[in-house]
């Protein structure tokens, strides 16, 4: 008898440790990425990147890799967006872009 009681309290507590089945869905984040791509050794000080005049910061400019980003990318926010950007004060590029999530947009330079 006591065997029997044991043998089903270790099946108890060997049935109550599992959890069964857990599922999770996840969906994309909703963020996307600039790549700079140019001679590094044109940019040697990095270039100031200006997104809808209200987002500024100083981004490194990558040499191009067809297959996948190497160098740094920066995230922002999906959708529509105004890139300008300057170096030494001047402006090199200035175009309006639009990005989904997930998407790295390449932002050719001079």
């Amino acid at each position: 008898m006591k065997r029997i009681l044991f043998v089903i309290a270790i099946g108890l507590i060997i049935l109550s440790g599992c959890t069964g089945v857990k599922t999770l869905s996840t969906g994309l984040e909703n963020e996307s990425f600039l790549e700079f791509i140019g001679k590094p050794a044109n940019y040697s000080n990095g270039v100031d990147v200006n997104i809808d005049d209200t987002t500024t910061f100083k981004a490194e400019v990558n040499k191009d890799h067809a297959d996948r980003p190497k160098g740094k990318v920066y995230a922002i926010s999906t959708g529509t967006h105004t890139v300008t950007v300057s170096h030494n004060n001047n402006v090199i590029f200035k175009k309006q872009i639009f990005v989904s999530a997930q998407e790295t947009k390449k932002i050719i330079l001079p």
